[in-house]
């Protein structure tokens, strides 16, 4: 039975691809590609001759529909992407929906992925962690992202462009704090690799006197855990929202939820301020 095959290539080394990748590509009846001059010319330096399609936003109306009638017709598809694993901040997870809609089997081959390789070279935290692709270019949306990825905990992945990692830079750093570590990885796998190591504040000074080439990956160190809770901190938040006309119930959700405690806690403690100020 036909299958979609997502076959992750490299990302620049040619040594990293595997036996499985090259013999799926060989044998694939199509193989569907961003960037059809990209994707020849690693198949050429393979010695694999395939049939290409181009599948990218500009594209998929059109494509999509031709990939599903291939494996109607019982050929194996093939999908890969410029460099890295395909499905990752592309279009190629919509082919890969299509094709599940359309009860095809869909399998992949690992290999290569940026954020990944990038995440374990870090030296952040590896045990819980978010992928946030290519931030917006301007705008509140942007803002507001950047904000909330300021709070998370967990240790956060983004690409960004070289033309643009100053001012990622700049905006991370006023909404994280300058001492927030992070680290900047670019040309991976490649000759000129780099890894980039530090404070967001030196990230900021170092690549505003060096040249950035190449897309980088960051890597961004999470939110430090908030100090428990105070007595005081409990009472005083209560004493607040109770004074806002809040019930003692609605005063402790509101502050079991800005603290991180138990509502049961909170709610005792909004009963007990009620019946002190009722005195």
């Amino acid at each position: 039975m036909s299958q979609l095959i997502l076959v992750a290539t490299p990302l620049g080394n040619m040594g990293d691809i595997s036996p499985r990748a090259i013999e799926a590509l060989t044998r694939a009846g199509l193989v569907c590609c961003e960037d059809t001059r990209r994707t020849g010319l690693l198949l050429h330096n393979l010695g694999i001759k395939a049939t290409l399609m181009r599948v990218d936003e500009h594209t998929e109306h059109n494509s999509i529909p031709r990939v599903l009638d291939a494996l109607n017709e019982g050929r194996d598809v093939c999908l890969v992407t410029d460099a890295g694993t395909p499905g990752i901040s592309d279009p190629g997870s919509r082919l890969v929906r299509a094709a599940i809609d359309s009860s095809h089997i869909v399998s992949a081959i690992p290999g290569p992925a940026a954020l990944i390789m990038a995440l374990v070279i870090s030296g952040l935290p590896t045990e819980r962690f978010i992928f946030d692709g290519f931030l917006e270019r301007s705008g509140q949306e942007r803002s507001r992202h950047i904000e909330e990825l300021s709070r998370q905990r967990r240790t956060v992945i983004l690409y960004e462009a070289p033309h643009r990692i100053q001012r990622t830079l700049d905006d991370l750093a006023l909404a994280c704090g300058p001492e927030r570590l992070v680290a900047l990885c670019r040309e991976l796998t490649k000759i000129h690799e780099e890894v980039w190591r530090g404070t967001l504040a030196e990230a900021v000074e170092h690549f505003a006197t060096t040249e950035p080439q190449g897309e980088f990956v960051i890597v961004l160190q999470g939110a430090p855990d908030s100090p428990p809770a105070t007595a005081q901190d409990i009472d005083r938040l209560l004493t607040i929202e109770l004074g806002r006309g809040l019930s003692t119930k609605d005063a402790a959700t509101t502050v079991a939820t800005s603290l991180g405690i138990s509502r049961k806690v909170a709610y005792e403690r909004a009963v007990y301020l009620s019946k002190t100020d009722a005195k």
